[in-house]
């Protein structure tokens, strides 16, 4: 995997400066890594949004079926599902982003891939459409290994 989709500057912005990620394939069940990453942004301040076909309530927050029914911007889209599914909602965030217009000075769009989530094919669309990656890391450690705040 290239190392261009672990870029420290790009993993600091996107933990730092993102208010809203939506969690693609989070469930209310806390023995989800999902479950785990959302419920640990969500207390460093983050919004979180479950989509999953079920669209439940996971966190205090509503679900929603899929990405194309996401009412309210998000900054990043968080891939939880495995890697052979990782392209569909590669697709489905670009065409999420799109609907925002273009690109504003300092605006965080990211989608993030976790570890051991790798579709480079995904990934370099996903980067051809000028949204950042992060591919087959995990929040918390990043978070840990930077030494970001609470």
């Amino acid at each position: 995997m290239s190392e261009s989709y672990a870029d420290e500057a790009v993993i600091r912005r996107v933990l730092l400066e993102s208010r809203t990620w939506a969690f693609v394939g989070l469930r209310d069940n806390p023995g989800r890594t999902a479950y785990d990453m959302a419920q640990l942004l969500q207390s460093r301040g983050k919004t979180i949004v479950p989509v999953h076909p079920g669209a439940e309530t996971v966190l205090g927050e509503p679900g929603v079926p899929s990405l194309a029914e996401v009412t309210r911007r998000v900054d990043v889209v968080g891939v939880y599902r495995r890697a052979e599914h990782a392209g569909e909602a590669a697709d489905e965030a670009i065409k999420l982003f799109a609907a925002y217009g273009p690109r504003g000075d300092g605006e965080v769009r990211a989608v993030w891939f976790p570890l051991d989530v790798i579709d480079e094919t995904a990934a370099r669309r996903v980067r051809d459409a000028g949204i950042d990656v992060v591919m087959d890391r995990c929040p918390a450690i990043e978070w840990a290994r930077l030494g970001l705040p609470r």
